[in-house]
């Protein structure tokens, strides 16, 4: 299908960011997957390619492009390899650099952005907790003053980049009487006295992304630590939703259509009963009932990230695509493991790793279930 939300900028980055994949990340992700964790050498050159500061201006040693369609070529050129690489260089890039770039104060983006642009500060979230699941507004995790610092307790899960971060932006709740309002971000830097990681999760998929437990014993933070305004941190949260929302439907669809292709190649020379399993009239048809799902879904996701870099998403836009775009990334990756039979099973295989790192997508970023309640509500219902 032709896409025309990209332009010959967008084309040059493009095979930049190809290069630099083909070059830094396949002939190492066996190595990635095994160790559980993407080598800091990848980031350090990831950083030196320009590839780590899309989102933040120059002056902190970023692109400022202000483009989210570049954002949208390094991900689907780095799902295109694998989605757990592209999920965990995405949320340093994506999803914590506008909470900084947009909240901290001047000191504080001197501080963390050179870093986060060279890959020498690895960045995490921590918003979700072992008792809360997509329920952000109801943690645990706790700061109370003393003095002028603040006192950080409790512990988050399934924090992506967390067994290995530099600085971890974390939610705490630091009014119990307000609510949601009474939530606050802050800051966590690797070293903190009170701060220690849990083991590496042992994920069914998604392997080289390090995602881990975080333990939090009586931290204490300066005020140089809060980010953004005392109380605002769920609104800050929900506003920059639909940006980490619309990222994952872009890394969904893109994954889903590599391995698409490879499927399609692999049915054109895999052969049974003296012929390839592609020209089979099941095969055949379900192929190009896959092929025009994709270019339909492609052609919806495309249009909300224009309207993203045109600063017109909503918020059930951004669910709409979040929880369709998983549905058929999981449908199509699912159909070309049965298309590989037995050899669709095996680990080896792109496509089995692929079916086992699709699956969370239905998951995190809020359930799917969650992005159903949220464009049901807005049909008034």
């Amino acid at each position: 299908m032709q896409r025309t939300l990209f332009n010959e900028d967008h084309a040059a980055f493009r095979e930049s960011a190809k290069a630099f994949v083909e070059r830094t990340i396949t002939p190492n992700i066996e190595k990635f997957i095994e160790q559980r964790v993407i080598d800091r050498d990848v980031w350090l050159e990831a950083g030196r390619q320009g590839l780590l500061g899309l989102e933040i201006p120059e002056e902190y040693g970023g692109s400022g492009a202000n483009d989210y369609r570049f954002n949208t070529v390094f991900a689907e050129e780095l799902c295109r390899v694998n989605a757990a690489v592209a999920s965990s260089l995405g949320i340093h890039g994506d999803v914590v650099a506008p909470y900084l770039v947009d909240l901290c104060t001047e000191s504080q983006k001197q501080r963390w952005l050179p870093g986060m642009c060279t890959g020498e500060i690895k960045t995490g979230i921590a918003m979700t907790e072992p008792s809360g699941g997509s329920d952000l507004a109801a943690l645990k995790t706790n700061a109370v003053r003393d003095g002028d610092d603040w006192i950080l307790n409790g512990s988050k899960t399934f924090i992506t980049n967390g067994y290995t971060a530099d600085m971890i932006v974390v939610a705490a709740r630091t009014d119990p009487s307000k609510g949601a309002r009474g939530i606050t971000l802050f800051a966590v830097e690797n070293g903190m006295p009170g701060f220690e990681r849990g083991r590496k999760l042992d994920k069914v998929g998604q392997h080289p992304s390090d995602t881990a437990e975080l333990f939090f014993s009586d931290v204490r933070l300066s005020q140089e630590h809060v980010i953004g305004e005392e109380g605002q941190g769920f609104i800050y949260m929900m506003e920059r939703l639909p940006q980490e929302r619309i990222g994952g439907a872009i890394s969904n669809l893109a994954h889903a259509q590599g391995v698409f292709e490879e499927t399609l190649e692999y049915v054109k020379e895999r052969k049974a009963f003296g012929q390839a399993i592609g020209k089979f009239q099941h095969n055949k048809f379900l192929l190009a009932e896959l092929r025009t799902k994709l270019d339909v879904s492609q052609a919806f996701i495309d249009t909300l990230t224009m309207q993203h870099v045109r600063g017109e998403l909503s918020p059930v836009e951004a669910a709409q695509a979040k929880y369709w775009s998983a549905d058929i990334e999981n449908e199509v990756i699912d159909a070309c493991v049965q298309l590989h039979g037995g050899y669709g099973y095996m680990t080896e295989y792109r496509v089995a790793r692929a079916w086992m790192d699709a699956r969370v997508t239905k998951i995190w970023a809020g359930s799917n279930e969650i992005m159903k309640e949220l464009i049901g509500r807005d049909l008034g219902l």
